[in-house]
């Protein structure tokens, strides 16, 4: 992940008091609350679509009505996959005679497994709605060929495989997890020609090679563990048949099967991974590509063009059916500024029981509501209103969180101030940010008002150091793969994913990923999941706050000088033009003074407690929206964001000042002219926004 280097500014140095709100709201989060929503939530598998998803629905609407929130049950319509039939066996496999001579020699099929065994340790295992391992969206069809290892199926491994003169097309390729997102894996792959995809969990990554795997002696991935998974890479999230709109009941779909994925894609664990490796005859894999299965790692199944080699016999059916699902919406009405909110959120539905993804991050999501309304009950109500949103259908391709932003827009753009995202968020006791520059002093600060959990210190001293002698703290960008896309990719809402890792173990995805599994691996005491709530209760407590503007000028600034001068950097070893973005870099530079006055102003207003103007409310909203690009991105039309968008190639990733980046990445000068032009537009709608949020803010103090 990209790092934002990020200093303790002058408005933390001078915070000696956590706001007496912000420390009422942190100390009213409650563990045994936390553990009894975690273990009412994760009671059954609720995969989008399913009848547990509805019942998981009904669950959260409940809890927000009896916290006392008002609730809306936003209804969507979706196309979902289902998987009908799935199978995969190695075929014309010798099977050797008997020691007594019994059953001579003979040849025939050896089928690998596909679901994962029940645990007797852990009743939930058994439990018969699971489903078998598959990937959501992969094509149908039933293909039998020879195998090709593709390391992690990256452009770079495809690019390294022609180079070394493998053949790919017709050839059923073998991919281990990581490196970049599944979907992209399976595209690559159809790009270069082969007939089918397995992809399989290595124990090098998240297994046996990390430590004790699940339930013998740890908490890591045992060997029949299977990361199931959505393949969807496409130039959008969201439901594929209504970009840029939302899905309603009986909304017409645009055709889209000729963007999704025609190959079949079938996930497995390492122990059916090493039944496939052992049987290559083929050359020798690379070092880097070799993981941790006791085998060696071949590139070809074959031993030459002209000997047989192992083949694999993959089935798969799948189909696409409309279905419905629905986000659950609780919200607490603001005292002051009612009309402006913050929005909580993660998503509900999970691929088995999602104790850790994604409830490891909604049981926080569901305690801070609780907090909140609490507090409401009282008589401490938050000036701007909170909404608390628990999503559908994010595992399908973050579907719920789009189709609701795409869906009010408008109203997001103009009036929500923050997002905060909390998808599987509490793993450890280890907590981390990633977040728009705009929003990164009011990270700092809120990890200043949070205790840490062994009660040293507080949360923002164990927040990653940018060197181990400074004080700077490391917060991330906001890439892909969650909920916050939407918000911060397309609506422009400043956002903040929220987190806490180092427990050692990984469920990804799979029928282990219960209580049982949690509780083991990071912990029954449930503190990972206090320090994450009280780390969303400070922030959004402080970002509900009528006086805070919730846009650091000052560090945004920095942040984007430093951006484009790294930009400008790489343009130039790549021999491409770079002084137009160095110009641009100068620019931004002589921006400094003038939101260092804007955020010295602010932060008299916050010291006084003084309700933003409407003046001052209007010049941060044109702050906030400053880089929206009305026509979106080039080649990418929905992303609308100038500064940030998700990686085009691994899904995941960042992708900063991201026209820009592409066109130096594809070596394109004429792009990067006209990518800076549009940049320097969003630079001088920043520069008037910040003239009028000053003018603002003086014109209030002077009266």
């Amino acid at each position: 992940m990209i790092l934002i280097i990020s200093s303790i500014s002058a408005l933390l140095l001078a915070q000696t008091t956590v706001d007496p709100f912000v420390a009422s709201v942190v100390e009213k989060v409650s563990r045994t609350e936390l553990a009894q929503m975690h273990t009412l939530l994760a009671s059954e598998p609720h995969v989008a679509g399913s009848p547990g998803d509805a019942r998981e629905i009904e669950r959260i609407a409940k809890a927000f009505v009896d916290f006392g929130l008002t609730v809306e049950i936003d209804r969507l319509e979706l196309l979902l996959p289902r998987p009908k039939e799935s199978l995969l066996e190695i075929v014309d496999v010798e099977f050797p005679a008997t020691p007594d001579g019994v059953t001579p020699p003979r040849r025939g099929v050896f089928p690998l497994a596909i679901t994962e065994p029940n645990l007797a340790v852990d009743p939930q295992t058994a439990h018969p709605d699971l489903n078998l391992g598959w990937n959501a969206w992969s094509g149908s069809g039933d293909v039998e060929a020879a195998v090709v290892y593709v390391n992690y199926g990256t452009r770079e491994d495809f690019a390294q495989l022609a180079t070394l003169g493998i053949e790919t097309k017709g050839k059923i390729a073998l991919a281990r997890y990581g490196g970049n997102f599944r979907g992209y894996k399976a595209k690559f792959a159809q790009d270069a020609g082969c007939s089918a995809l397995v992809i399989f969990t290595d124990p090098s990554d998240t297994g046996s090679g990390k430590g004790g795997v699940w339930p013998e002696s740890g908490g890591w991935a045992n060997d029949t563990c299977i990361q199931r998974g959505s393949l969807l890479t496409l130039p959008y999230p969201g439901d594929p048949g209504t970009p840029g709109r939302k899905s309603v009941p009986g909304i017409v779909r645009a055709p889209t099967e000729e963007l999704l994925p025609k190959i079949p894609v079938q996930p497995i664990g390492y122990a059916a991974a090493r039944e496939i490796l052992s049987r290559m005859q083929g050359a020798i894999a690379p070092t880097a590509w070799i993981g941790g299965l006791p085998c060696e790692y071949r590139l070809t199944s074959d031993a030459s063009a002209s000997a047989a080699g192992v083949r694999l016999h993959l089935k798969i059916e799948q189909e696409r059916i409309a279905q419905s699902t629905a986000n659950v919406i609780g919200r607490l009405e603001g005292a002051v500024f009612p009309e402006e909110f913050v929005v909580v959120g993660c998503h509900h539905d999970a691929w088995c029981f999602g104790a850790a993804d994604p409830l490891a991050g909604t049981m926080c999501l569901m305690e801070s509501a609780r907090n909140f309304a609490l507090l409401a009950k009282e008589g401490h109500r938050p000036d701007r209103s909170i909404v608390f949103a628990a999503w559908g259908a994010e595992e399908y391709g973050i579907f719920g969180s789009t189709e609701w932003v795409e869906g009010m827009e408008r109203e997001l753009g103009a009036r929500c101030v923050a997002y905060i995202n909390l998808d599987m968020a509490a793993m450890g006791l280890k907590p981390s940010f990633s977040a728009s520059p705009w929003l990164q002093d009011e990270v700092l600060r809120a990890a200043s008002a949070v205790p840490a959990p062994d009660g040293d210190g507080t949360a923002l001293d164990l927040l990653p150091r940018v060197s181990p002698e400074g004080s700077a703290r490391a917060i991330g960008e906001l890439g892909g793969g969650s909920d916050h896309v939407a918000f911060w990719c397309r609506a422009l809402v400043p956002s903040v994913a929220i987190g806490s890792g180092g427990s050692l173990g990984n469920s990804y995805h799979s029928n282990y990923d219960t209580v049982a599994w949690y509780q083991a691996t990071v912990g029954s005491d449930y503190r990972a999941a206090e320090l994450v709530t009280r780390l969303t209760n400070a922030f959004v407590a402080r970002m509900s706050d009528a006086s805070v503007a919730g846009f650091g000028a000052e560090r945004s600034i920095e942040v984007l000088s430093a951006k484009l001068t790294g930009a400008a950097r790489k343009a130039q070893e790549a021999k491409l033009p770079f002084d137009v973005l160095e110009a641009l870099a100068l620019r931004v530079d002589k921006l400094g003074t003038l939101a260092s006055r804007c955020d010295e102003a602010l932060r008299m207003a916050d010291a006084k407690n003084q309700s933003l103007s409407a003046a001052t409310r209007a010049a941060l909203c044109s702050c906030r929206l400053a880089f929206k690009a009305p026509s979106g991105l080039a080649g990418r039309p929905w992303f609308s964001n100038l500064y940030a968008a998700t990686d085009r190639f691994t899904g995941y990733g960042t992708s900063v000042l991201p026209e820009i980046a592409e066109a130096i990445e594809d070596l394109d000068a004429e792009r990067i002219a006209h990518a800076a032009e549009r940049l320097h537009g969003a630079i001088s709608r920043l520069e008037s926004a910040l003239q009028a949020l000053r003018a603002s803010v003086e014109s209030r103090d002077s009266q």
